[in-house]
């Protein structure tokens, strides 16, 4: 479903990826683990296509991001790859509601289509009650599960999340975790995770560890 084949990413003098390649099937939750500085969050935005790569290509259902124009390529990221980023990145002025909807609106999707799917995922996440708070005034747990609502209201190919527990006390972390494998069993999804938790790591379907910038093994 996803394919990356020989990526390389340098700023400057420091090669940060060095020729990458990797394979994750469909449904599958793959966790990408290794020291910092290893290339980790790199390949992630690079899969995400937030970050274009000196070399290689990435493929998404056989669509070559990098040879797609800008505005056709920003059109697919929004609808087929969801982000999930350790500090959330919900707009402070918006209610929780309305930043779970924003990329629904920004696909062109219907209103009250994106609207009913919004409230179907803030209860499948436990934050109906919460819809109308601002994330001032929501917890960190409950944040985290705003974006992963936001991630998934254009029902995407893949969500790609970084470091998503980081910021999380133990007991939200075990939460987040059991999440993500409710959401893979509720909607079929396929995630792509960076961590440096090596528990949940180990949780996940594969490995796929970086260190200076190559794949050790998976």
């Amino acid at each position: 479903m996803l394919e990356a084949t020989s990526i390389s990413k340098s700023y400057g003098t420091l090669q940060v990826l060095k020729a990458v390649s990797l394979k994750v099937e469909a449904h599958e939750i793959v966790s990408v683990v290794g020291a910092s500085g290893a290339g980790k969050t790199t390949l992630l935005q690079i899969l995400g296509s937030l970050s274009r790569p000196d070399s290689g290509n990435v493929k998404i259902h056989g669509n070559d991001l990098f040879s797609l124009g800008e505005r056709d390529l920003s059109r697919f990221r929004n609808r087929e790859i969801g982000f999930v980023f350790q500090f959330h990145h919900l707009l402070p002025e918006f209610t929780a509601f309305e930043n779970v909807c924003i990329p629904g609106f920004i696909a062109g999707t219907k209103k009250s289509v994106v609207e009913k799917r919004a409230q179907e995922l803030l209860q499948i996440l436990d934050l109906l009650p919460r819809e109308s708070h601002k994330p001032s005034q929501l917890s960190g747990g409950e944040k985290q599960r705003v974006a992963i609502a936001r991630a998934l209201i254009n029902n995407p190919s893949v969500i790609l999340a970084d470091e998503p527990s980081g910021n999380l006390d133990s007991q939200n972390q075990e939460e987040l975790y059991r999440l993500f494998f409710s959401l893979r069993e509720k909607f079929g999804h396929t995630f792509v995770i960076v961590t440096h938790d090596d528990h949940f790591a180990g949780m996940t379907d594969r490995m796929i560890r970086l260190q200076d910038g190559c794949i050790l093994g998976t």
